[in-house]
């Protein structure tokens, strides 16, 4: 059976807000991006680390009732048989496009079509919204997360050398985007 049609996706309310860093677990890193910018046009080749590691983010400790019924902000979480087992936040970012703040999964539901689903939640509320787009960044040495956004059909968009500069172990910020509407002449 596919697992992911038995997921429910729901939009945050006041009850579910303690499931919101059940989501953040470890992940592997075990390798990097190296983009490269030839004709005003980004491309990347991947290099493979001799040994992963698992690392986690720290918990994000933010007012979630500041996401809760908002016109320019979301937070969907998934479920399971009630257990919380993924979710994306987003806003309406300035540029209009739909920034994606955190998008996680459950380790153990890696894989099965989770992310997927909430990428495209996130794109019903985008363009609800009328805005041109996704966009979200990762850090170079997350290959993982940006073999996923190119698989789903993200564009490298541009790169910053110096936004984690107080982390010795990234070298460069990656900004992942994905247009609607190919008259834009990105896609």
């Amino acid at each position: 059976m596919n697992i992911a049609e038995e997921i429910v996706i729901s939009p945050l309310k006041d009850e579910l807000i303690e499931d919101i860093n059940k989501t953040n677990d470890y992940f592997n890193v075990f390798g990097k991006v190296v983009p490269s910018l030839q004709s005003g046009k980004w491309s990347f080749e991947e290099i493979l680390f001799d040994e992963t590691k698992e690392i986690r983010f720290p918990d994000d400790k933010l007012d979630w009732s500041r996401y809760i019924n908002r016109e320019d902000k979301a937070l969907f979480l998934a479920y399971k048989n009630h257990n919380c087992i993924g979710q994306i936040r987003i806003i309406k970012d300035w540029n209009r496009f739909c920034y994606i703040e955190n998008i996680a999964t459950k380790k153990e539901f890696r894989g099965y079509g989770i992310g997927k689903l909430l990428l495209t939640k996130a794109e019903e509320w985008a363009k609800k919204r009328k805005l041109i787009g996704m966009s979200l960044e990762t850090q170079d040495d997350n290959l993982g997360a940006c073999r996923f956004y190119v698989k789903q059909g993200f564009i490298l968009g541009g790169v910053d050398t110096l936004k984690q500069s107080y982390n010795p172990n990234i070298e460069t910020t990656l900004y992942w985007y994905k247009l609607f509407n190919s008259s834009f002449g990105l896609e």
